[in-house]
């Protein structure tokens, strides 16, 4: 039976996206299809979407959130809303991920950029906004030898930490698609890291058979990374270095497809 994935979607894709994908259901499914090919996905996993934002409103067929006795795992979204305010949105969807934490069930938990952000939140590591300002586009992220393990090991070696030399590859180094300032500020208890850099320390976290987190977005193309670069410029929110950086830099040259393999194998495991 596949498994049953909950995409909790904490935005609306910007204009162009959205009418592609419609919504970041669409955006996930693309991409956790083409980490499952030649399998068909749906032989895989099952995946809903849920309207956290808006109660609902944008997905009118369905519950805002899913029944966790419904789902066996549950992923949170990036967003343009910061996850260290106390909207009532936000607040109610830290509650949620806290109560699948605990959840006996063992309900697993997939944290994407903002996502990340709300689990570390649930987890009790304060969230806050970088100094160091933003990172966008393809960024290379310093790994750590059980984050190697996790995006470039076997299939088993996500349940634990192992050395370098049981890792099946080289790189120490995960590229990825960036569009964040803010940060996790810390390292949950019972949490390990999996990867860095010298602008934001923390870039995903592990819990063994129940967390996986990204600070950046294995889901975005170079297409969706360059609507977001461009109106963010436009708007005043990105100075001209940085969108000129963004763009020399943007590309389907990263590694998130292998994220996305990383995660299913995540959801996969007993």
């Amino acid at each position: 039976m596949p498994l049953r994935l909950a995409i909790l979607e904490a935005d609306t894709p910007v204009p162009l996206t959205h009418a592609h994908y419609h919504g970041y259901l669409g955006v996930f499914r693309h991409l956790f299809t083409r980490a499952a090919s030649p399998t068909p996905l749906d032989s895989i996993i099952t995946l809903t979407g849920h309207d956290v934002v808006s109660n609902g409103h944008a997905r009118p067929n369905s519950p805002a959130y899913p029944s966790l006795d419904d789902v066996d795992a549950i992923l949170i979204t990036g967003s343009k809303h910061t996850a260290f305010a106390d909207d009532e949105w936000v607040v109610r969807l830290v509650d949620f991920v806290r109560s699948a934490l605990e959840h006996p069930r063992r309900i697993k938990i997939v944290g994407i950029c903002f996502g990340h952000q709300i689990v570390a939140r649930a987890l009790g590591t304060e969230v806050g906004r970088s100094d160091a300002g933003w990172e966008v586009s393809v960024t290379e992220t310093k790994l750590t030898p059980l984050g190697k393990s996790v995006f470039f090991g076997s299939p088993s070696s996500s349940s634990s930490s192992s050395s370098s030399s049981e890792v099946s590859t080289n790189r120490d180094t995960l590229s990825i698609q960036q569009m964040h300032r803010d940060q996790v500020l810390g390292l949950p208890e019972g949490a390990q890291l999996l990867a860095s850099t010298d602008v934001c320390p923390n870039h995903g976290f592990l819990i063994p058979g129940r967390v996986i987190t990204v600070q950046g977005h294995p889901e975005f193309t170079a297409d969706i990374m360059r609507e977001i670069l461009d109106l963010r410029h436009e708007a005043g929110i990105f100075p001209d270095d940085v969108y000129a950086s963004g763009v020399e830099r943007n590309g389907d040259h990263h590694d998130g497809v292998l994220v996305a393999r990383a995660i299913l194998r995540f959801l996969q495991e007993p």
